[in-house]
């Protein structure tokens, strides 16, 4: 591996590749991975691994950290009380120091690049080395440089969240060892939002795409059957063979300082959020990238509100299928993987979603 690269701190999306997961996280090389084969995926930039480590040197965190940890017992003993109050107090070290002036300064020019003069929003999300599904923080609709570099640092705290330390000491490994990347991604403003299954993810009939969309951000993850559009193609022919059309009463919208529940007009309810036309769209691109990656995938993709087609198509995440028996709740649900734990710039903890619907 080229160690020049290893030392790097930020990246430009096409710059990585799924050779690059030790370096910027398996989120930020999938990404990239994306852009490199030709596919639309928003544009971002990557903070590595690398950077992390450096920001808890140089801060004096991590010497800070080994120094708290000793005064008390092994982290093995500890109990739920004692591990919530220590997640505490080391993500509060953490969150205490500031960012590094050269990678601070080399996290603002990209992020002059990438957002211009312009007040564009971004999601800052965690990127690891290892698969922690729902372990770390993402945060949406984030502002200007300040915020980005803050929830950068949150990113880096969350590594300490009382679940992830949980589940390393229950693997056996050290309580400290998750380093990691960040994903800086301008949002896209989603009109809909879903995931594709270029294998139907119940029946595992190889020769059917299965799409379910929704309106708003993908975030809006919504359950029961009847609260998406599901939606069921040919993969040959790219026919539309089945359209089940929920009622959608509530979507997931960006709004100052975060995301926020929102109705859905009574007219837009009970109608189809994709197209016929973005149904194939998106099929096709679940059939190329599952011939490109050599397996059926579960890809995540966004509608930009506005822009035209197909230009206004893009993919946020792909990664292999995993195939469910399970028909009761919606396979949106999924979705969940990565945003267990919506953390944003307002509390979500006052967003009251319907009962029928879970925000994560």
């Amino acid at each position: 591996m080229n160690s020049e690269k290893l030392q790097k701190l930020v990246f430009w999306v096409a710059e990585v590749d799924e050779n690059d997961n030790d370096i910027v996280g398996k989120k930020c090389a999938n990404l990239g991975r994306m852009a490199r084969l030709g596919f639309q995926v928003p544009p971002s930039f990557m903070i590595s691994i690398e950077a992390c480590r450096k920001f808890m040197h140089e801060t004096g965190a991590r010497a800070e950290i080994d120094r708290y940890v000793r005064k008390t017992c092994d982290p093995k003993d500890w109990g739920i009380k004692e591990l919530e109050e220590r997640s505490r107090d080391i993500q509060d070290i953490i969150k205490s120091k500031a960012m590094p002036a050269d990678l601070k300064q080399e996290i603002v020019s990209h992020c002059h690049t990438l957002l211009g003069e312009t007040d564009v929003a971004v999601s800052v999300r965690s990127s690891g080395a290892e698969s922690r599904p729902g372990m770390f923080a993402t945060y949406l609709n984030v502002k200007g440089e300040a915020d980005i570099l803050r929830k950068t640092i949150d990113v880096w705290a969350s590594a300490f969240e009382t679940r992830a330390i949980s589940y390393r000491i229950s693997k056996g490994i050290p309580f400290d060892a998750d380093n990691l990347g960040v994903a800086v991604v301008k949002m896209v403003n989603a009109r809909a939002a879903g995931v594709s299954f270029s294998m139907h993810p119940v029946t595992r009939d190889a020769t059917k795409i299965v799409i379910e969309s929704i309106w708003g951000l993908g975030e809006g993850v919504v359950k029961g059957t009847e609260s998406v559009d599901r939606f069921l193609l040919n993969k040959n022919t790219l026919e539309i063979l089945e359209k089940q059309i929920g009622k959608k009463e509530k979507c997931v919208i960006s709004t100052e300082g975060g995301i926020k529940w929102e109705d859905v007009p009574s007219d837009k309810q009970n109608i189809a959020s994709l197209s016929n036309e973005e149904m194939k769209y998106v099929a096709n691109l679940a059939k190329m990238l599952e011939e490109k990656l050599e397996c059926p995938q579960d890809t995540e993709w966004a509608i930009e509100e506005g822009a035209p087609f197909p230009t206004n198509i893009y993919l946020l995440q792909t990664r292999p299928a995993k195939i469910t028996v399970d028909t009761s709740s919606s396979i949106l649900d999924r979705m969940v993987e990565d945003v267990l734990r919506v953390h944003s710039n307002i509390d979500v903890s006052k967003i009251k979603p319907p009962k029928d619907i879970k925000l994560h």
